[in-house]
């Protein structure tokens, strides 16, 4: 049985490392994979997934007016595949995440969403806020915080070395300005959110 999934983390935690991994491992057993990522996103190049340890593979692109249920099923009609992998699944509109809901419903295909849960605010994104709502299941990818504890947050630090409190909520390259850290050292860095 399809089912939707969210793996889910802060920035740098190696969410496309597995990503490329799991579709690797449909691949190496004759099965086709169907990757996407953000077209805005361009970072290894127009239509790449990369990981930062040098993996890499062509995917196809997304952007807000698209319909992914339309898309996926397109793709089916081209050529059949076992699994579809998203990238940068913050990215996606509440409305993407129902379609491609509706596509495992529908089309009866696994869809695997990778993304951040949070921004460098503790805000969620869009996508991240609707695939939590929607997702048949939800797995953590994890990294450590500088003091040994699990990461769930991330500050973005700007030219003065200090971490930004304002700012678009969406900032594309720039990985070496983002730390993930645990709650109780982002609470250190951006101010205690209850005490406002």
């Amino acid at each position: 049985m399809a089912k939707l999934y969210f793996h889910y983390s802060t920035m740098n935690a190696g969410k496309s490392t597995v990503l490329l991994q799991a579709s690797h491992n449909y691949r190496e057993r004759g099965m086709q994979t169907y990757l996407l990522t953000a077209q805005f996103d361009n970072r290894a190049g127009e239509g790449r997934i990369a990981s930062r340890i040098g993996i890499g593979e062509a995917a196809d692109t997304f952007s807000d007016s698209d319909d992914l249920f339309e898309k996926l099923a397109a793709r089916r009609d081209a050529g059949d595949y076992a699994c579809a992998f998203i990238d940068e699944a913050q990215f996606l509109t509440k409305a993407q995440v129902w379609q491609l809901a509706r596509a495992v419903d529908d089309l009866n295909v696994p869809v695997m969403c990778y993304g951040l849960r949070v921004d460098f605010q503790g805000e969620l994104f869009a996508g991240s806020a609707a695939l939590l709502a929607l997702a048949d299941e939800m797995r953590e990818v994890r990294t450590i915080c500088h003091c040994g504890r699990k990461a769930t947050m991330v500050v973005r630090r700007g030219a003065d070395g200090l971490a930004t409190h304002e700012g678009a909520q969406v900032m594309i390259g720039g990985n070496e300005t983002y730390v993930s850290l645990c709650r109780r050292h982002w609470r250190a860095e951006m101010g205690d959110p209850s005490a406002h």
